[in-house]
């Protein structure tokens, strides 16, 4: 837990828990659409993974959107296995929170996708999201083979020279390929919506820096750059 005044950093691995063996227990379907939340898959669909602060929030944005198959959110990005929420919040994981997303390319592109992650938080925080304050809320997107990879670094140089000419700071999302340390863990599959209650959605507080006119005019920017 970060206090006041104090900056969060990324744990050495000796300072993290030791984590555990057994993974979460969660349930077979989706509490919202009734999905199933465990793979294998049906094929053709694919999966990103997505940080923006808090989980809650953040997951309801993309299980609203025509194509996603279903979407869970869990913990990815640190170093003690299979870690609980406390140890999350401790901040000595290296955990964030993030929103498993599983969507049919037919039905709904990556690029639709990723107009979402980024109108709905602010990546310039580094370990924060407004108040919310520590590691497991900084920005991330891994990404699930090197075209979404190079999709996803391509809309974040774009999205970087937008907010550099309205004065804005620096990006400081982490974007890479799904790895082991990737692994969504710690999963409370699809349930954001009953345990999130009636409580003010994190995403709804934050910054809207990016329009949907501004993303529209990216993308023949994004089209044109070179692959990277």
């Amino acid at each position: 837990m970060w206090f006041r005044g104090e900056t969060p950093r990324m744990p050495a691995p000796d300072e993290a828990p030791p984590g555990r063996d057994e993974s979460m227990v969660a349930p077979d379907a989706h509490f919202v659409n009734g999905a199933s939340l465990r793979p294998p898959f049906p094929d053709g669909l694919r999966q990103v993974v997505f940080g923006m602060g808090c989980f809650w929030g953040a997951e309801r944005q993309f299980w609203q959107t025509s194509g996603v198959h279903t979407t869970a959110v869990g913990y990815a990005g640190g170093v003690t296995p299979n870690p609980t929420y406390r140890e999350v919040c401790g901040g000595m994981t290296g955990h964030t929170e993030v929103v498993l997303v599983v969507f049919d390319p037919t039905r709904v592109s990556l690029e639709e996708l990723l107009r979402r992650f980024w109108e709905g938080h602010d990546p310039t925080q580094g370990m924060r999201q407004g108040n919310d304050v520590g590691t497991q809320y900084r920005s991330v997107i891994y990404c699930d083979g090197a075209e979404q990879l190079a999709a996803a670094r391509q809309w974040r140089e774009a999205y970087q020279r937008a907010l550099q000419a309205e004065g804005h700071g620096d990006i400081t999302t982490e974007v890479d390929g799904l790895r082991e340390t990737h692994r969504v863990v710690g999963i409370l599959f699809g349930d954001g919506e009953r345990l999130g209650g009636e409580r003010v959605y994190a995403s709804e507080r934050c910054v809207r820096l990016m329009t949907g006119e501004l993303f529209d005019e990216l993308t023949p920017l994004v089209e044109d750059a070179p692959p990277g």
